[in-house]
């Protein structure tokens, strides 16, 4: 059973709702930028706790 696009949106929650915004208003510059900080938020995630953690700072 296929599903319409506005039910997929609210099963991806805020993601999705991030994607119809970046579609509709072709704000196709925004994605770079909105990958980028979720790749370095990841990183510093991952990383908090570890013994890496003081290399990673000295970067920023």
């Amino acid at each position: 059973m296929a599903r319409s696009g506005r039910e997929a949106e609210d099963q991806l929650g805020y993601f999705g709702e991030l994607w119809a915004f970046l579609r509709v208003r072709k704000k196709w510059w925004l994605g770079p930028i909105v990958a980028t900080l979720v790749l370095l938020a990841a990183l510093i995630g991952l990383t908090r706790g570890s013994s890496v953690a003081p290399f990673i700072y000295a970067l920023f």
